[in-house]
This record gives structure tokens, sequence and C-alpha cells, in this order.
């Protein structure tokens, strides 16, 4: 996948929405402040969140290394070319949003539809 259905893909997700923060780099969130995945702006790299069991597995691979400030909330950083294929990616995506809509509380869930 290329950096614009990457981002495609992320702002398909229920309720998902996107900013430009911290001088340069695209935020995909839920609820306007929970982040589920962040996006360089020059297109050189995409963070997003993995489940704990999943973290050491991801970050032994080539192209992939833990996210800068959020690793220890098991979040992974994938260079361009992205080191997986786009069924795994959007697999990973798809769970990144699930884990953080999650932990929104049950009216805001509802209010998203989630």
């Amino acid at each position: 996948m290329n950096v614009e259905q990457v981002a495609a893909y992320c702002l398909a997700l229920p309720g998902a929405r996107e900013d430009y923060k911290w001088g340069g780099v695209r935020v995909f969130s839920i609820a306007d402040t929970k982040m589920f995945a962040v996006m360089g702006l020059a297109g050189n790299d995409l963070s997003f969140k993995v489940g704990p069991e999943l973290f050491l597995g991801y970050v032994d691979r080539p192209g992939v290394r833990p996210a800068p400030y959020l690793a220890r909330a098991h979040w992974i950083t994938l260079t361009y070319p992205l080191a997986m294929g786009d069924a795994e990616l959007t697999d990973l995506l798809a769970r990144s949003h699930q884990q953080v809509a999650a932990k929104l509380p049950k009216w805001r869930q509802a209010a998203l539809k989630l």
C-alpha cells in the first residue's frame, strides 16, 4: 500500500478522523483525542498500536522498530517501503483502531456507533 491508500483505509474505519500535529505529522484518531495511527507527513513512516503479546515479535522483524515515545504503550513503527503485505497491514490497523475504541467510555462508543 502507498501512503494515500493507508490514509484512506484509516479514515474509512468507524469514527476515524485525521489531524495534523507536531509540525508535520498526520494523526488518525477516534473521539478527537485517542490516536490509533500516526504517519509522517513526508510519508516515510507509519506507527500504530499492537497488542502486548505481538509487540516483541514485530520489533524483531526487519523494517519494524519500537515507536519513539510510544513503545511502552506497545506501538511499532514501519518505514517505507512497508515491511509487510497489504492484508497484514490492514488487519493490524483495524486491530489498533479496535484496541483504542475499546478503551472509550460506553456512551462515547455508542455515539460513534462503534
